[in-house]
């Protein structure tokens, strides 16, 4: 067993390891950004003040973005351990810091939920996930429904198929807010399965949140994908301001649809989410470089940058229960 030194020694070593490995992997991705360079050539020549101004906005909405998120744990985690929104914004800016560093962002799980008392972890775990879920939930659902546009405008199918793919679609969507809703039954199915039955007890955690809670968790994820997708919008229209808003926003759900069901690396989440807004935008604009630098910009303001100020809170983080 660790003695109290042990422990503080051991703990101050796994902080000073997140620390240089954030900073390691931030570093390599900067260096070698070139859209964000790109970015700064294009708005170079345009309104200083037009670019200041919306620029700043952007991070405000960053800012509104991740305090709304900070609200949605709080209100998750009401049941396990009390906490203020400070608390809960410290925690979840500290799960960015660890989220770039892992597949899948599965990193702010531990970095969130270490702000919480050592027996209450697995459960803030699975907290989360509700959480996430509806965020999921959010996303399928409008992208899915964009995505029904893009084919409809784009793709010109015979009208007989567009109707019976919609019909697909629908249940789709359908499903997806049933389960949410109704998240006893996706619970139940978990505990049906023979070799996850002895976790019940964690995932039935998930199961206390009733329809009144759900949707109120389900309002956050509504302004939170409100605030990043507005986001999307004033850069790509600061950039190339001929696109129509309609298409903006259409494509800008498709794109958060399709990077939801992609496995990826925060840090090579952009290469990836480049490559899909310019096969996508490339049916409204043929500057596919200027959507690539908008996309890198808003990659930079609200993950990198959160991430390198949840950097500060990892000092907070305690290991075992007497830490100090």
């Amino acid at each position: 067993m660790l003695n109290r030194s042990n422990k503080k020694i051991l703990t101050y070593a796994i902080k000073a390891g997140i620390l240089l490995l954030t900073a390691f992997y931030i570093y390599q991705k900067l260096s070698n950004r070139k859209d964000l360079v790109k970015f700064q050539q294009i708005i170079s020549g345009m309104d200083r003040t037009l670019v200041i101004s919306t620029m700043s906005v952007v991070v405000g909405l960053m800012l509104i973005n991740w305090v709304l998120e900070s609200g949605k744990w709080r209100y998750l985690t009401q049941r396990l351990q009390p906490m203020t929104l400070w608390e809960s914004i410290e925690a979840v800016f500290c799960g960015l810091s660890w989220a770039i560093l892992t597949p899948n962002r599965i990193g702010e799980y531990g970095g969130r939920v270490m702000f919480l008392s050592p027996r209450k972890r697995v459960h803030g775990v699975f907290a989360m996930a509700v959480g996430s879920f509806g965020q999921n939930v959010m996303t399928n659902v409008l992208g899915a429904a964009a995505f029904m546009w893009f084919v409809w405008t784009f793709l010109k199918l015979d009208p007989i198929f567009y109707f019976g793919l919609w019909i697909l679609v629908f249940m789709f969507m359908l499903l997806m807010l049933l389960f949410y809703f109704n998240i006893r039954w996706m619970v139940s199915l978990l505990n049906s399965i023979k070799w996850l039955r002895k976790y019940h007890r964690f995932f039935d955690i998930m199961a206390r949140y009733r329809f009144p809670e759900l949707v109120r968790i389900m309002g956050y994820c509504i302004a939170r994908y409100a605030v990043f997708s507005f986001q999307y919008y004033l850069v790509i229209h600061l950039l190339i301001p001929s696109i129509p808003v309609h298409d903006i926003f259409m494509m800008v759900f498709i794109l958060f649809f399709i990077q939801s069901a992609l496995p990826s690396l925060d840090l090579l989440d952009v290469g990836v989410r480049n490559i899909t807004a310019g096969t996508l935008f490339a049916y409204v604009t043929d500057q596919k470089i200027a959507v690539m630098a908008a996309v890198t910009s808003i990659w930079f303001i609200n993950l990198i940058v959160p991430a390198i100020l949840g950097s500060i809170f990892v000092f907070k983080l305690k290991f075992f229960d007497n830490d100090v």
